[in-house]
């Protein structure tokens, strides 16, 4: 099947209307606000905050057109596959529960099953789909979102849809949503990415920058403090870069600052770029307290000759510096930061100095991986020369070491008291809370009379490597 056949060009969708700034609008149709009456639907969301995020807004659509959840597949009328695209693995596990499904949908016709998220966007995955995967009712990419209406009509209605544009078309504001948990919740300021760092999958299929409009992001921001919510966190593929689209000047820390004033009680973002940070964010983040003191910013390698076949932009002297800055300015600052281990060509001396990184920066946390080649990235060209039990053991090596230190900077919170955003029972013991404190350190904690989405003192009296353990006041 050729490209043309399931890559469609970009659609002028109904249900829309233009702003002034030249923006879209998303607008249900009114014919559509009943479609869902007397059905169930269930979303299975794999991967970032990214796509949880588009997990809420396809959510809050469905609940528009009258779906009301379901607790699985086994009991909804339409399920959702939303899904990550960064590793292999995850890929293979969405394809195997899918594969898994076919029996099911043989048994049950009338029930759908969608595919969505930045698996659609892959030319290989669409065709096997098509091929391999009848049970497979609609695949949409990340671009068409704000299609998802109208391509679930065309499904309801007996047709198979295929809709995936390599256009990432223009940004759409106003797009419902249906959080979580109502007393946080995240808000995109942007999408995609134009650094194109030879691993990553992303700028491929998320897209390249393109930023909201800041009325928007600082609306959709009082609505959440309006309606009981106590935190927000801004996303986007690299924050940073926010704006520059737009032709703003230091962009990202103008929207912190507006943000910040419209008063809700916690502010964090995700993620962030080392080549783009600006020490005026910094700035930002100790100058307003409503701004929380963590910072997630990954680095990846802290060999100079491995990050410059990432295409990261920058040495591990620049990132030190970075680290030294903000240390300087918020010395309370929790830092974590992304690694991973086996790239292409990465010698025994070369992994030396990522453990000498972690080593200066004495991490609080980090995500780590082994590498694996991502078919139509430059750095799936060059030769995997590591063996996966050589990363294996570097991986290990790396775990051991962060956990070391997260642990010596969890225990210097022992006899504190934290301020914690109660997310309510723990999910290994319904007898004890948990939340996370401003410094996003994940705190189980007892108390009584406390309930989710309250902001509570809690004195800590134990710390483990990543977790720490106390009481409310």
């Amino acid at each position: 099947m050729n490209k043309q056949e399931y890559i469609l060009p970009d659609h002028k969708a109904e249900g829309r209307r233009s702003n002034p700034a030249g923006r879209s609008v998303f607008e249900l149709k009114s014919e559509q606000k009943n479609l869902g009456n007397g059905k169930t639907y269930f979303i299975r969301t794999y991967g970032c905050q990214a796509n949880v995020r588009d997990g809420e807004t396809l959510s809050g659509m469905l609940e528009e057109m009258g779906f009301q959840p379901a607790e699985g597949y086994e009991d909804a009328d339409l399920t959702i596959f939303n899904t990550c695209a960064v590793r292999h693995a995850a890929e293979e596990h969405v394809l195997g529960e899918i594969g898994s499904l076919r029996p099911f949908k043989e048994a049950h016709p009338d029930k759908i099953f969608a595919l969505c998220g930045c698996m659609a966007q892959e030319e290989g995955i669409v065709k096997d789909l098509i091929r391999k995967y009848p049970q497979v009712d609609l695949v949409f990419g990340t671009h068409n979102i704000a299609r998802f209406p109208d391509l679930l009509e065309e499904a309801m209605n007996g047709k198979r849809t295929i809709e995936v544009t390599s256009n990432e078309g223009s940004v759409i504001e106003n797009l419902p949503v249906h959080r979580s948990h109502p007393w946080k919740g995240f808000v995109n300021i942007m999408y995609g990415c134009n650094k194109f760092c030879t691993y990553c999958i992303v700028p491929y299929t998320r897209g390249r920058e393109r930023s909201r409009l800041e009325s928007y992001i600082i609306e959709e921001t009082r609505q959440l403090k309006e309606r009981g919510g106590k935190e927000v966190t801004l996303l986007g593929q690299n924050v940073n870069a926010y704006g520059k689209d737009l032709g703003m000047e230091d962009g990202f820390t103008h929207l912190l600052r507006k943000v910040s004033e419209t008063g809700i009680d916690r502010i964090r973002f995700y993620s962030s770029h080392p080549r783009d940070y600006s020490v005026t964010t910094i700035d930002a983040m100790r100058d307003c307290p409503n701004i929380m003191p963590a910072l997630h910013l990954p680095v990846q390698s802290g060999c100079d000759e491995i990050l410059k076949r990432m295409n990261r932009g920058y040495t591990a002297e620049h990132f030190r510096k970075l680290f030294d800055d903000m240390k300087a300015r918020i010395p309370d600052l929790t830092f974590t930061t992304d690694l991973i281990v086996g790239f292409p060509g990465e010698t025994d001396e070369q992994f030396q100095e990522t453990l000498d990184l972690v080593d200066y920066c004495h991490f609080d946390s980090a995500f780590t991986f082994v590498y694996s080649p991502r078919e139509g990235t430059p750095a799936a060209a060059m030769e995997d020369n590591v063996p996966l039990s050589v990363k294996k053991e570097r991986l290990q090596i790396l775990n051991e070491r962060i956990g070391k230190y997260a642990r010596e900077n969890n225990e210097a919170a022992v006899g504190k008291t934290l301020k914690v955003l109660c997310d309510g029972p723990s999910k290994k013991n319904e007898n004890v809370l948990c939340g996370y404190s401003e410094e996003n350190r994940l705190v189980n904690f007892t108390g009584n009379g406390i309930q989710a989405g309250e902001i509570c003192d809690v004195k800590i009296t134990e710390a483990r490597s990543f977790s720490l353990y106390g009481e409310a006041l």
